[in-house]
């Protein structure tokens, strides 16, 4: 089974109500071979959101307590981004998922690059909190971009 960021698949579930289709993961969603997820909903937030990014370092300093995550206005919102990960990975395990395609750049999902924590734009080297989580328990996690690369 493979689990997919739930915007990947056409949801507007993105923080400004939007989604990031791809039609090739829309179909494995649509052919019951892919399952959808949104971590940062898992968390408890809604849609829309303000925008938020990680402070400090990356998802895995924030796993280990060394970052934040903060929203533009400056809102810690650190514990929902680490429950929405739990929550992502408690999903994967009990879906069996062999791969875990996530919305490149996200702090949630970012698997190669995320922003870097300014809420200017730019981007830096670096996963999101679930990205790293899923891969500290030994899960596939791909970006859209590598799941074009891999699978197409």
């Amino acid at each position: 089974m493979i689990l997919v960021s739930s915007c990947l698949a056409g949801l507007k579930v993105r923080y400004n109500g939007t989604h990031s289709l791809n039609y090739e993961i829309t179909k494995l969603v649509e052919e019951n071979k892919a399952f959808t997820i949104c971590p940062e909903l898992l968390g408890g937030f809604s849609t829309p959101r303000e925008p938020a990014e990680i402070v400090g370092g990356n998802g895995e300093d924030v796993l280990d307590g060394k970052a934040k995550v903060i929203e533009k206005s400056g809102k810690d919102v650190t514990k929902l981004y680490i429950k929405g990960a739990y929550d992502t990975l408690e999903k994967a395990l009990e879906l069996n998922a062999t791969i875990v395609v996530l919305k490149e750049n996200s702090p949630s999902c970012g698997s190669l690059k995320i922003y870097n924590g300014e809420f200017i734009g730019e981007k830096i080297e670096g996963m999101g909190v679930t990205s790293a989580l899923l891969k500290r328990n030994g899960l596939r996690v791909i970006s859209e971009e590598q799941f074009a690369e891999t699978f197409l």
